[in-house]
């Protein structure tokens, strides 16, 4: 016989699991990797130590962490791959590009300081480090699925390999564009998904 399983109680403990990501990434955003503490993480969640260190050290947390800011879940597949996209990607082309760069400027508004820390603890934690190369190759694949989604649509008129419009894409679309122009030059959000989508246009499109 299964054991039985309370709907309250998983309830309750994906409610915790919530907090707590929710507190790792301001604690680690505000701290660095090697600032940051797990009695930090309890009181910024309202809970005790002990439940911090029973969802997962400090490495795990910070992982954990990024990709609930980041999608709101801890899924590792690539974006390209995730049903939770297939929205974006139904959009006629009138829209897509639009959508698709808002979902990235509304991530980015939740990790850009964030992902720093991540980069610093990939330095001196080598569990992290396998981690974040595994994201970086997700990322790399999530772009150059994009450039030749782009070019199925007929939006994507550019003769430049797709490799390097995969680059030049990342850059564009990157935390660091967002840490740089809305949170040190002070621009708005919808500034920067208006450029976003202008910067594509002339750059990737083109």
């Amino acid at each position: 016989m299964s054991p039985y399983v309370s709907p309250l109680r998983e309830a309750q403990a994906a409610e915790t699991r919530r907090r707590i990501l929710d507190a790792a990434v301001t604690v680690f955003s505000a701290s660095g990797y090697t600032g940051a503490s797990l009695a930090q993480i309890a009181r910024t969640a309202g809970v005790s130590l002990e439940t911090v260190k029973q969802n997962g050290p400090k490495a795990a947390l910070l992982l954990a962490a990024f990709g609930h800011a980041f999608t709101g879940t801890e899924d590792d597949t690539p974006l390209h791959q995730r049903p939770s996209l297939d929205g974006i990607r139904a959009l006629p082309d009138d829209e897509f590009l639009s959508g698709w760069l808002a979902f990235f400027a509304d991530a980015n508004s939740r990790i850009s300081r964030l992902w720093p820390r991540v980069l610093e603890a990939a330095l001196v934690d080598a569990e992290v480090g396998k981690r974040v190369a595994a994201l970086q190759h997700n990322r790399r694949r999530d772009l150059e699925a994009a450039v030749a989604l782009l070019r199925d649509r007929g939006m994507c008129r550019s003769a430049r390999p797709d490799d390097e419009l995969a680059g030049a894409l990342s850059f564009l679309i990157s935390p660091e564009s967002h840490e740089q122009l809305v949170r040190e030059a002070g621009w708005s959000p919808e500034a920067y998904l208006a450029w976003l989508i202008d910067a594509v246009e002339r750059m990737i499109l083109t």
